[in-house]
C-alpha cells in the first residue's frame, strides 16, 4: 500500500491536528507502510519543533490562506499518481478539496478525517461561510469519501446525524506514550499545581476556570495555584488577564508561553491536576498527554473522555461553573496517595487504548479493508 497524507499546516500552534497527523503518518511508517504527508505551512514553533522528517513534502506556498490555491498540489498529484488511496485531514481548505477533486478523477479512493469541524460548536462560527463552502464542494466530497473517520464514537455520532451514509472509522488520536514520564512524588516546595494546557481560545472555557476559581474559598485553595500555558491571540490573553485581575487573582493564576517538546513534558510533570473546562473537542490529544504523565484529569462533556469517570482516572463534567467548582474541590481535597492512583489509573488508560502503536495499527486494518476488501473490523460503522 502507498497512502498519501494531505492537511494544511503543521504548525503546532494551530493546536491538535498537525501533532496527531504528524504521529499517525510516523506511525504508519514504522509497520511498513508507504507514507507521504504533503503539507503548505511547516511548524514554525521553534527549531526543535519543525516536522523534517523525510516523509512530508512541504510544498511552496507564499502567504498560505484557508481557500489559497496552488498548482503545486496538482502538479504534485500528476507526477506521483501512484498513490493507492488519499487520506485528506480537516475541512474547508483549498488544498483537500484538491485532493478529493484528483481523487475521483484517477478513481481511487480517498478518506477524510474532519478532525473535528464538524462538530456542532464548530460549524456555529463562521456559520455563512461554511454553509456556502459546503453547498459549493465540501458537501460532495463528504458523501463520495470511502470513508470518513471520527477521533470517537461521539465525533462518529454527531457526523451521522448531518445525514451522511458513508462507512464511519472510529480512531482515537494517538501519542507516544513513553515519551510522557510518569513521577508518583512531586517536588512542590511551595504551591500544587492545576494545569491549563491548550490553545488560548474561547472554545477553551478558560473563562469559566477563571469565574470558577473565583468561587472557591480562599482557605480551600491556599496551597494551590492555576498555570495557563498556550498560545493565542494577544487580545484574547490580554482580555483574560484584565479578567484575573478584576477578581484579585493575579498572585493564584498565572500565564506562561506555550510549552513544546521536553519543556512540555517537564510542565505536565511538575503539576498535579490537570483541567481542561471546554465548549467543543472531537478528541483532546492533551488531555492523553496529561493522562500518560500521570495526571488526574478534569474535562467537559464537550469532550469524548467519559473514560475518565469508568477508570477512575479524573472527572467527566458537565460544561460550566459549578459542576467545574465541585470537580476542582473533590481534586485539590485529595491526599497525595489518592491523587497518585489516579494518575496510574490514567497512564494505564492510555497505553492501553491510545498508544500510537495501537492507533496505526487500526488505522493499517482500515486501509486494507477499503484497498484489499479484508473483514470489516469493529470499529467501523456502515
Amino acid at each position: 500500500m502507498k497512502i498519501l497524507h494531505i492537511i494544511s499546516s503543521l504548525d503546532i500552534k494551530y493546536g491538535g491536528p498537525p501533532l496527531s497527523v504528524y504521529l499517525l503518518t510516523k506511525g504508519l511508517i514504522q509497520k511498513n507502510i508507504t507514507t507521504t504527508l504533503v503539507t503548505f505551512m511547516p511548524s514554525k514553533a521553534n527549531t526543535d519543533n519543525t516536522f523534517n522528517d523525510k516523509f512530508i513534502k512541504t510544498l511552496g506556498v507564499s502567504n498560505y490562506s484557508r481557500f489559497s490555491y496552488t498548482n503545486e498540489l496538482l502538479k504534485y498529484l500528476k507526477e506521483n499518481n501512484d498513490f493507492d488511496l488519499f487520506h485528506g485531514h480537516g475541512l474547508w481548505q483549498y488544498p483537500n478539496y484538491k485532493m478529493a477533486m484528483f481523487a475521483r478523477k484517477v478513481k481511487k479512493p480517498y478518506i477524510i478525517s474532519p478532525r473535528g469541524m464538524l462538530e456542532p460548536w464548530s460549524l456555529e462560527q463562521n456559520k455563512y461561510i461554511k454553509k456556502l463552502a459546503m453547498m459549493l464542494y465540501q458537501k460532495n466530497d463528504l458523501q463520495n469519501t470511502a470513508c470518513l473517520h471520527a477521533t470517537s464514537s461521539m465525533e462518529g455520532n454527531n457526523i451521522r446525524n448531518l445525514k451522511y451514509t458513508n462507512p464511519i472509522a472510529v480512531i482515537p488520536n494517538g501519542i507516544i506514550v513513553q515519551d510522557y514520564s510518569f513521577f508518583s512524588e512531586k517536588n512542590n516546595l511551595t504551591k500544587k499545581t492545576v494545569l491549563f494546557l491548550s490553545r488560548i481560545h474561547p472554545k477553551k472555557g478558560i473563562e469559566i476556570l477563571i469565574d470558577t476559581w473565583a468561587s472557591i474559598n480562599q482557605q480551600l485553595k491556599k496551597n494551590w495555584q492555576i498555570i495557563i500555558a498556550g498560545t493565542g491571540s494577544r487580545d484574547y490573553i490580554d482580555s483574560l488577564k484584565k479578567i484575573i485581575t478584576y477578581k484579585n487573582l493575579s498572585y493564584e493564576i498565572t500565564f506562561v508561553n506555550p510549552k513544546y517538546g521536553i519543556d512540555k513534558i517537564n510542565l505536565f510533570r511538575s503539576a498535579d491536576v490537570f483541567v481542561l473546562p471546554t465548549f467543543s473537542e472531537n478528541f483532546g490529544n492533551v488531555v492523553a498527554e496529561a493522562l500518560a504523565s500521570g495526571l488526574p484529569v478534569i474535562t467537559t462533556k464537550g469532550t469524548p473522555w467519559e473514560d475518565l469517570n469508568k477508570f477512575n482516572a479524573g472527572w467527566w463534567i458537565d460544561i460550566g461553573v459549578e459542576p467545574l467548582k465541585q470537580a476542582l474541590l473533590e481534586a485539590i481535597n485529595l491526599s497525595d496517595k489518592e491523587r497518585i492512583e489516579m494518575g496510574i489509573n490514567g497512564r494505564k488508560l492510555v497505553e492501553e487504548n491510545y498508544s500510537i502503536d495501537i492507533v496505526s495499527e487500526k488505522m493499517i486494518k482500515l486501509y486494507k479493508w477499503i484497498l484489499l476488501k479484508t473483514d470489516k473490523p469493529d470499529f467501523i460503522f456502515t
